[in-house]
């Protein structure tokens, strides 16, 4: 994982403690979804806002909400306004662009569930209370690299986490100190079974993979929208259940786990979509 993993986290809205739906899609979800499916590496000319404000207003997102979280990101640096004539279009800045190659990696990749490498890693951290801000980025940097908090303080995740990469972006801003890492192994007659169970709501992980399949499996799940809306909304869709799945150990996740279904599912519908879709892109920035 790049430096921009950390920029990714930032960028991607978090599901809170009580959003348990995947399906919960915020507007700013569905713009780096739209982006990041046809924009970044893709279309170099400025997109006009009422092409955003069209594709997103078929997802049931008001107008105004669309042009609000553009000015967030452009005040976030992920985009730039342009003037178009009467209009205002929009282009991704080189930091914008980053944030959504490192995103689609993990999109597209082909083992978005599996640990990337064995045991385990652990953070602590002390962020004083005026960098409150500060504190946010780094909580969602180790959310989106799959750790979860173990105990008061205590963070882990599993596999062997690039954490120097994933935290590139953040570790320059934090007072010298802030962050200890480690890497972990099980020993024998601790077994790390009841650790999982405690770090991560295993159930809501399972729960939320189905809730994926439940509606995009559905032959009508979007046969009343355009192609280009219905691929924004499962890229959109599948970026909140990557965030909502820290890639634990199969043994830990009991027997029928959903996640080879997910991605099967998501690769078909993915590439179902993908001409007429890109196909309705052209049309209407022609």
């Amino acid at each position: 994982m790049s430096v921009a993993a950390a920029r990714v986290a930032v960028a991607m809205p978090a599901l809170s403690a009580v959003e348990t739906s995947v399906l919960t899609r915020k507007p700013r979800q569905l713009l780096l979804a739209f982006f990041g499916e046809y924009v970044c590496d893709r279309y170099f000319e400025p997109l006009r806002a009422s092409v955003l404000i069209g594709a997103l207003e078929s997802a049931g997102v008001a107008a105004s909400a669309v042009r609000t979280n553009l000015d967030r990101m452009v005040h976030s640096g992920l985009l730039e306004r342009r003037r178009l004539g009467r209009e205002i279009g929009f282009v991704l800045t080189a930091h914008g662009s980053e944030v959504l190659r490192e995103a689609s990696g993990r999109v597209n990749g082909p083992a978005p569930f599996e640990p990337q490498g064995d045991g385990w890693t652990l953070v602590t951290y002390t962020v004083p209370e005026h960098l409150r801000d500060l504190r946010h980025r780094l909580r969602a940097a180790l959310t989106w690299s799959g750790f979860a908090v173990l105990r008061d303080g205590l963070w882990i995740a599993p596999g062997a986490v690039d954490l120097a990469a994933a935290l590139g972006a953040i570790i320059p801003d934090l007072p010298p100190g802030s962050v200890n890492a480690f890497s972990a192994g099980e020993l024998d007659g601790f077994p790390m079974a009841e650790a999982v169970r405690v770090a991560w709501d295993v159930e809501r992980i399972r729960e939320a993979h189905d809730e994926f399949i439940a509606h995009w499996e559905r032959e009508d799940a979007a046969s009343d929208l355009p192609p280009l809306t219905a691929r924004t909304l499962l890229v959109a869709d599948w970026l909140a259940l990557l965030r909502a799945d820290p890639r634990l150990p199969r043994q830990y996740m009991g027997e029928d786990w959903p996640a080879d279904r997910s991605a099967e599912l998501f690769t078909q519908r993915h590439r179902a979509f993908a001409f007429p879709a890109v196909r309705d892109f052209a049309a209407i920035v022609g």
